[in-house]
């Protein structure tokens, strides 16, 4: 039996590449995905950094947007980062115009909570269900979220706001773990991906 899982990203804006290099890291096959019959053709979905409500925009442009909430729904796992965390959230704070969302995850995300490009950091986060030392958090104009519902699960905290959740077979974070050469985010995702393909082949 082939455990490989087969892991998209999100390629309509963003930094996609840097997620295809560190899932091929984490022992996934990687490939970008930006029409309708690549999704069908994965096992789980990374939702990149980039522009959220660019990458809404192009979602429904190129025909995604329906069918990524109907595998979402269906429990197809799914990671966001930063962007891709407001692709994630049930609810939006302070939403641009024609901004949707895919939801997922019973939170509301506040966009740029930590502030411009200019204010960008990095910082160490402990992530619940990562070992060893704590992650490098890379936050680049960062949400974060605002509040979680009981079904979703706070993983990490930064200066007392909420930047890692997990619901189920999503993930989120603030955060961009694809940029540091620490594959343990990456890793966690992929393993989410292996048990839940695992779990529809019995």
């Amino acid at each position: 039996m082939n455990n490989t899982p087969v892991v998209g990203v999100l390629a309509l804006q963003g930094d996609v590449r840097e997620h295809l290099t560190a899932l091929a890291a984490a022992d996934a096959v990687a490939r970008p995905v930006r029409r309708p019959e690549e999704l069908a053709e994965v096992d789980g979905l990374v939702l990149p950094g980039g522009e959220s409500t660019t990458i809404s925009k192009l979602a429904v442009l190129f025909g995604l947007m329906d069918p990524l909430r109907a595998r979402v729904r269906a429990g197809m796992p799914v990671y966001g980062t930063c962007a891709g965390m407001i692709m994630l959230a049930d609810k939006i704070l302070d939403p641009r115009s024609g901004q949707e969302t895919v939801g997922g995850i019973d939170m509301i995300v506040r966009r740029n909570a930590f502030g411009r490009q200019n204010e960008s950091f990095e910082a160490a986060v402990d992530v619940k269900g990562i070992a060893g030392p704590p992650v490098e958090g890379v936050f680049i104009r960062a949400p974060w979220v605002e509040s979680a519902g009981a079904a979703a699960e706070v993983l990490a905290e930064h200066d007392g706001h909420i930047v890692a959740v997990r619901q189920g077979n999503a993930l989120a974070t603030s955060f961009h773990p694809e940029l540091t050469g620490d594959h343990r985010v990456h890793r966690l995702f992929v393993d989410m991906v292996r048990t839940s393909t695992a779990a529809e082949s019995l």
